[in-house]
C-alpha cells in the first residue's frame, strides 16, 4: 500500500514538473521570429577585426546607405541586419586576412527616424529606437490638438513603387476597433495629422 502511495506521488510530481515545463516553454518568446534591426543612413556602427591593428572603428552610414572600410571598400548597409553586414565584411576581408573574426554592432540608431506633422502638440522628428507604431508616435508628439481631424490621419511612406498613403483613424483605435491599422512605422515615414 505504501508502495502504491509513493508511486502515485511520483507520477503526480512528474506531471506537475512536465506541466510547469510546458508552461514555461509557452511563455518564452520565439526568437526566430524577432526581426533583426535593419541599418539606415545616419546610423553609426562599430566594426572590429580581431587581432588586426587599425581594423576597428565607428562607421557612419552615409545618405546613399553605404559605408567604407579598409580593404573592403564600399559596403551597402541600408536595409541590412548586423549579421548580414558582418558576413559581407568577412567575405570581402577573407581574401586579405586568413582566419579572421569580424564583429559588428549598432552604436546609434540616428537614421531610424519618423516624422509627425500637423495638429499635434510637438511636431517634428522622432528617433524610433528600435521601432514604434502610430499611436506611440502620436504620444511622443504630445498627442493631437483639439482641432485635429483624428479620423483622417495618414501615414506617408516611400516604397520602391513610389509614395503611398496609409489611412489611420484614431477614433477607431480609441473605441477598440480596427486595431490592425496601428501599424509599425518604418524609417522615413511621415504621420500627417490634419
Amino acid at each position: 500500500m505504501l508502495k502504491q502511495f509513493l508511486k502515485k506521488r511520483v507520477i503526480c510530481c512528474l506531471g506537475l514538473v512536465l506541466a510547469a515545463a510546458v508552461t514555461m516553454a509557452a511563455d518564452e518568446p520565439d526568437l526566430s521570429i524577432v526581426d533583426d534591426y535593419k541599418v539606415n543612413p545616419g546610423d553609426v556602427i562599430s566594426i572590429s577585426v580581431w587581432k588586426e591593428e587599425g581594423m576597428e572603428g565607428e562607421v557612419l552610414i552615409r545618405p546613399d546607405g553605404k559605408f567604407s572600410f579598409p580593404l573592403a571598400g564600399d559596403i551597402m548597409a541600408k536595409g541590412r541586419g548586423v549579421e548580414e553586414i558582418r558576413r559581407m565584411l568577412t567575405d570581402k576581408l577573407s581574401a586579405y586576412i586568413p582566419d579572421l573574426v569580424v564583429s559588428v554592432a549598432v552604436l546609434q540608431v540616428s537614421g531610424n527616424k519618423v516624422f509627425v506633422i500637423g495638429q499635434v502638440s510637438r511636431p517634428g522628428e522622432i528617433i524610433a529606437n528600435p521601432q514604434i507604431d502610430i499611436m506611440q508616435a502620436l504620444s511622443i508628439a504630445g498627442g493631437t490638438t483639439p482641432f485635429a481631424e483624428v479620423s483622417e490621419i495618414k501615414v506617408l511612406r516611400r516604397t520602391d513603387q513610389g509614395l503611398i498613403t496609409i489611412p489611420f483613424s484614431y477614433e477607431d483605435i480609441e473605441k477598440g476597433k480596427k486595431l490592425e491599422q496601428n501599424i509599425m512605422l518604418k524609417a522615413g515615414d511621415v504621420v500627417v495629422v490634419p
